[in-house]
């Protein structure tokens, strides 16, 4: 297992709105505040996954 596995599987992944940097929550625990590792903004996203549930409808 790769070292960008291990880290998708243990954290939830954020991206930056202005620069699209990935981020992982293990990194921001560590930060005081909740910004951007670049330093370019303190808004992010969650990253959602690419797989799309489908249900089946009654």
């Amino acid at each position: 297992m790769s070292k960008s596995e291990e880290k998708v599987f243990g954290g939830i992944k954020y991206e930056c709105i202005r620069c699209g940097a990935i981020t992982y929550s293990d990194e921001l625990e560590k930060l005081p505040e909740i910004v951007c590792p670049h330093g370019c903004s303190r808004v992010l996203k969650k990253v959602r996954p690419p797989i799309v549930k489908q249900l089946k409808a009654i």
